[in-house]
């Protein structure tokens, strides 16, 4: 179980957080994207960046010279959030109006991964957590494009995830009200794969492009 802080003590809505690690591996592993908050000359900023996770350890994805990399020297503290937008919940009265939703948020110090194998590991995990099964289906990194890419880590131990489920939370004074109510589920589809204009002839999509159907965001 992560450890208790104070900025990981749930103030509203108590009962949709939780510190269950299987649900803030989860939805880690559900998201295609985190948003890394950090400063800046003492002013704060949000990018997203590609993530993935290896056990208890998260991942990001940088550049070597990148504002991200540069300012964490300074100011190492980060704090990284993904959500999961499930639902539109529309209720009778506009002030009940919410959505369903499944997030996480990490704080921590990162370290930059500096170790060779550690880092194609990451790489690889990044690569594989965007699309299973690509690693082995492209070029692996050349020395010049590790030295460029910053990878960083941090382990999940500073972390909490909140979620909602169910329908609107009407007052009994509205539900007679001639308004509608209930949920609209979101879904997530991927098209067709698109080759490249340069695609060398007789290059195939892989069944993996063509069957894709992960269900984050």
């Amino acid at each position: 179980m992560p450890e208790r802080s104070a900025r990981t003590r749930f103030r509203r809505r108590p009962a949709q957080g939780t510190r269950d690690l299987d649900v803030v591996y989860a939805i880690l592993d559900a998201a295609l994207v985190a948003h890394v908050g950090f400063l800046v000359d003492g002013l704060p900023r949000v990018i997203p960046t590609l993530h993935a996770r290896i056990g208890d350890r998260l991942y990001l994805h940088g550049s070597s010279a990148g504002t991200m990399t540069r300012a964490l020297a300074v100011a190492p503290e980060i704090c990284v959030t993904v959500t999961l937008l499930d639902e539109l919940v529309l209720a009778r009265a506009a002030f009940e109006q919410n959505v369903n939703y499944r997030s996480v948020m990490a704080f921590g110090i990162p370290e930059a991964v500096t170790d060779a194998d550690e880092k194609l590991a990451g790489l690889r995990a990044l690569t594989e957590h965007l699309m299973p099964g690509r690693w082995g289906q492209c070029r692996q990194p050349k020395r010049q494009e590790l030295k460029a890419t910053s990878l960083l880590t941090m382990p999940l131990s500073e972390v909490t995830a909140k979620l909602r489920t169910g329908g609107p939370t009407d007052d009994d004074a509205d539900l007679e009200l001639p308004y509608w109510a209930g949920i609209v589920p979101r879904t997530v589809s991927w098209g067709p794969p698109v080759p490249d204009p340069g695609l060398a002839s007789g290059v195939e999509a892989p069944e993996v492009a063509r069957t894709y159907n992960r269900q984050g965001s």
